[in-house]
């Protein structure tokens, strides 16, 4: 059979109406237009689907048989429209998210967590990179957008700042250092260091910036999280650099010296990066308001 979703609207009028003129009516057709497409319906079904009676129509076998699927099919479409309605609500789909190791741990859960529980049908696949391979993938189309530290050059791009991401060092109240207001991480080379694990972006980040400074880091451990971490320094370890969110937070639990340090690099804030704002998708760009994200000013 060659019946389209209109074709079915309209038997199923004819069918709950009782009549083909009222269900013309309630189709919004005009009888003869809707009894001219009734018989197309019956001659490509080969078969007659309703009983002509002096007050009306009653389905035929068949008809009841065309019914049954017609509603399904139809509430089939129903569903299949509200699905994308949710899709471009931004109720619907999976986001990809790229964010480096302070968004991951600070930022986003609290940010994104309020916006996605409202959005049941909706997953976000969040993958930890460093702010640099973030940016060459939004560059490239690999991804819609990410969340990185200022810091990063990223040209072509727009970086939206969200947050204040500075790093400083913490160490236990007994280290020798402790009673220093700031310091540079020259001066801090030379001793022991806890840090996090092999592939934080974070990690990769500082590494980077020691290996600048003069020499490697001597990483005594690495921790997965930034509260194991904080508890290592706490027990005197080694010191440590964190965002100072995670300094604020862990500072009384694990009676940590917090101490300002004087690096540009390490003066950052947490941006929103894309290429685009209209080839963004539009769960997307929700995604990014609710973030604190603009669209930039026509």
């Amino acid at each position: 059979m060659r019946v389209d979703l209109a074709d079915l609207q309209l038997f199923l009028c004819i069918l709950d109406a009782g009549s083909i003129s009222a269900g013309a009516a309630r189709a919004n057709l005009a009888l003869a237009s809707a009894s001219e497409r009734l018989r197309s319906i019956e001659l490509d079904a080969g078969v007659a689907l309703f009983e002509r009676r002096p007050r009306g129509v009653v389905a035929t076998q068949a008809g009841e048989a065309l019914a049954h699927h017609a509603r399904l099919i139809l509430r089939q479409q129903a569903l299949l429209k509200g699905e994308l309605r949710d899709f471009a609500q931004g109720a619907q789909g999976t986001l990809h998210l790229h964010a480096n190791t302070a968004a991951l741990a600070e930022f986003l859960p609290r940010r994104l967590a309020p916006w996605l529980a409202e959005r049941p049908r909706l997953h976000v696949e969040l993958k930890e990179r460093t702010s640099a391979d973030i940016v060459r993938a939004i560059a490239a189309g690999l991804v819609e957008a990410g969340v990185v530290s200022d810091a990063v050059e990223a040209p072509g791009l727009h970086l939206q700042p969200v947050e204040r991401d500075h790093l400083v060092l913490i160490m236990a109240p007994g280290h020798r250092l402790a009673a220093a207001n700031a310091l540079r991480l020259a001066d801090v080379l030379h001793e022991a260091f806890v840090g996090l694990t092999h592939g934080s972006a974070l990690q990769d980040y500082i590494d980077a910036q020691a290996l600048d400074a003069g020499r490697a880091l001597a990483l005594r451990i690495r921790m997965t999280t930034f509260t194991g971490l904080c508890e290592m320094v706490g027990h005197g370890v080694g010191i440590g650099i964190v965002p100072q969110n995670v300094a604020s937070r862990n500072r009384r639990r694990h009676g940590l010296r917090t101490i300002a340090l004087d690096e540009p690099w390490a003066r950052r804030q947490l941006c929103l990066c894309w290429k685009d704002w209209e080839d963004l998708s539009s769960p997307m760009r929700s995604l990014l308001t609710h973030l604190g994200g603009t669209p930039p000013a026509v």
